[in-house]
């Protein structure tokens, strides 16, 4: 069981060991490196169906429909309470 812990890494040595292997890439190497692990994380994208995609735009949209009506409920008691403290124009 002891030999067991002390055969796994520490996160500590693992995030050291990667470090190091960059400091010893070139500029282009890692940007290579970077452009394969864009592509990697590009493949494992899916793109939504026509009904999910129509079921997300109407989330959003009633989202932002809701939060629109309590901004503007919130402006317009503001802008009472505004009044009423210091007095309108006139």
């Amino acid at each position: 069981m002891a030999r067991r812990l002390l055969d796994t890494p520490g996160e500590d040595v693992v995030a050291v060991a990667k470090l190091e292997r960059q400091a010893r890439r070139g500029p282009f190497a890692r940007i290579a490196l970077f452009l394969r692990q864009v592509m990697a994380e590009l493949r494992k994208v899916v793109t939504p169906t026509r009904r999910e995609l129509v079921t997300y735009t109407g989330v959003v949209l009633g989202f932002v429909i809701v939060m629109m009506a309590i901004v503007y409920v919130l402006d317009i008691a503001f802008s009472a309470l505004v009044v009423f403290l210091f007095g309108g124009a006139g």
